[in-house]
């Protein structure tokens, strides 16, 4: 409505100037607001009184001309003079009522999809599978989720994509504490967070251990079958705890929509392969690197984007290297979303333009980070618990729903037992949301 009002004040505007009421060329910024006393009009501007001197007028007699050179609307039933020279408008409320008719009485609300309809990679939550979902997977999944939803609801065919950490250098340390005592390492499963420290002390406090930890890695990703089979256990256990959060959220993301940094592993050589072909790919301390011009730091020297370490592991960004290709020649993606803190927004960049430098993905291909701010505590920094811990997403949920389950039971002590937990639940969780 603010829009369409400007629109009928420019035209009475430049119907003024052509009938030499107002000088040529006023370009004057149109500012129409909301009123505060709905009785004097729904929207207001204070056209007349900005113009009034360069008009050589009275604020209200330039009013007056105003309204007299404003086109009909049907959505204004009629525009009133305020005070000094505030030109008032009055929504129609029958046309407006005859709108939201029409609106509701479509499927789709009336919004309809800016272009054709496209197949979309959603990249959401990705939480690390050796601890347990925290407080900092909340942003990606719930924002992730909603885009997803509104996506699908426009007519674009949606494909999340969990990119969980299941994958890397810790899984060993877990692996070699399952196998030091595996009946006890069952029942500890049930807290993942407890079990992930117990397996960090045992890593910090006997080299026999951290060495035993560091040779289940290289089985690990050689394929060694007992350490395939306890990494499967220990994704399959963790994976259900998130599977619960998901459900409990309310969140569409279902165990079939992982697809975890591991899926990527036999690929990564093929990235470093490909990459040294196109040219791309320099050594630098012994790691390899990708160099591009427009990534340079403070000093002005180019950024290194590293796809393999010195020893010969990989990184982050040659998994991301992966994923992209695998996104535009499996999935057929059109576009890829990736709702990542914005921490990560350099690392995105330079991922995105060296896939497409090396010919990963086509150019029709959109990629593009969806970054957000990260949960902080008083201190400014990223949430921790007292101890310095993340603070656990099981626990906020718990708290939260608690919390609402006092303040309902507490204004409706009338209300039965099951009736308030379901609002507590329904409050509770939608309150985090």
């Amino acid at each position: 409505m603010k829009d369409s009002i400007r629109h009928l004040i420019q035209q009475a505007l430049t119907r003024l100037t052509a009938d030499g009421v107002l000088p040529e060329g006023l370009s004057p910024a149109i500012q129409v607001e909301n009123t505060k006393d709905k009785t004097h009009g729904d929207f207001a501007s204070n056209i007349a009184m900005m113009l009034a001197k360069p008009a050589g007028m009275k604020p209200r007699d330039l009013a007056e001309k105003l309204i007299a050179a404003l086109p009909a609307d049907a959505d204004i039933s009629k525009v009133e003079i305020a005070g000094p020279g505030f030109l008032n408008f009055y929504q129609n409320t029958e046309a407006l009522a005859a709108r939201l008719d029409a609106l509701l009485a479509d499927a789709k609300l009336g919004v309809r999809k800016n272009g054709p309809a496209q197949r979309v990679v959603v990249d959401l939550s990705a939480p690390n599978l050796a601890k347990e979902m925290h407080v900092g997977h909340l942003r990606s999944t719930i924002i992730g989720d909603g885009v997803a939803r509104v996506l699908e609801f426009l007519g674009d065919e949606v494909i999340r994509q969990n990119h969980v950490g299941d994958w890397g250098t810790q899984f060993g340390m877990l692996l070699a504490y399952m196998q030091e005592n595996p009946e006890a390492a069952e029942s500890e499963l049930a807290d993942l967070e407890g079990f992930y420290r117990a397996a960090k002390k045992r890593f910090d406090d006997s080299a026999e251990f951290a060495e035993r930890a560091r040779e289940l890695v290289v089985q690990l990703q050689a394929g060694d079958a007992e350490c395939l089979r306890l990494w499967h256990r220990f994704n399959d256990i963790s994976l259900s705890h998130c599977q619960a959060l998901y459900d409990r959220l309310g969140v569409r993301l279902s165990m079939a929509d992982v697809k975890g940094e591991s899926a990527y592993n036999d690929d990564l050589a093929n990235v470093v392969a490909d990459l040294k072909a196109k040219g791309l790919l320099s050594e630098s301390d012994g790691a390899r690197c990708v160099f591009m011009e427009q990534f340079k730091n403070a000093e002005d020297n180019p950024l290194p984007l590293i796809v393999q370490k010195a020893g010969g592991g990989y990184l982050y960004a040659t998994t991301d290297l992966a994923a992209t290709r695998y996104r535009a020649n499996v999935l057929k993606a059109d576009r890829a979303l990736y709702f990542v803190d914005q921490r990560q927004a350099l690392h995105f960049q330079m991922v995105f333009t060296a896939a497409r430098l090396a010919g990963f993905v086509p150019a029709s291909m959109q990629l593009e980070h969806m970054g957000f701010g990260t949960m902080n505590g008083a201190d400014g920094r990223p949430f921790k618990t007292r101890d310095g811990g993340t603070v656990k997403l099981v626990d906020l949920l718990d708290e939260a729903e608690e919390r609402a389950y006092t303040l309902v039971k507490g204004k409706n002590p009338e209300l039965d037992e099951a009736e308030l937990r379901q609002i507590a639940r329904a409050v509770g969780i939608g309150a985090v949301k």
